[in-house]
């Protein structure tokens, strides 16, 4: 955090860096996502001293967030499609994409 932030700041950083090592993400990830959402926030609230054009245009990163964990369920993984088509011992299965596994699997 740049000197002088404020006491929210450090705390929503601390907490953002924290939520995104429980994903699992690495410590040096984790610090760059905290730091790159509070820098934007601080920018977008006009506590900077410079500003991006797509910090102050952009979504907010709390709506964003918001858009990303409410996309709902993606379905099986490729390697999930993959394994499950290893076991009925479906032909062609290393030159599938996951759309392609769906459809063989009746998914």
């Amino acid at each position: 955090m740049p000197a002088g932030s404020s006491p929210k700041r450090e705390r929503q950083y601390e907490h953002i860096k924290d939520s995104a090592q429980e994903r699992g993400e690495s410590p040096e990830r984790a610090k760059e996502i905290a730091a790159r959402t509070v820098n934007k926030e601080r920018a977008r609230a006009g506590e900077s001293k410079t500003a991006s054009k797509t910090s102050l245009e952009d979504m907010s990163s709390s709506e964003r967030g918001g858009r990303h964990s409410h996309t709902g369920a993606q379905g099986p993984t490729y390697d999930q499609l993959y394994q499950e088509a290893k076991r009925k011992n479906l032909h062609g299965r290393s030159s599938m994409n996951k759309a392609e596994l769906k459809e063989k699997l009746g998914k």
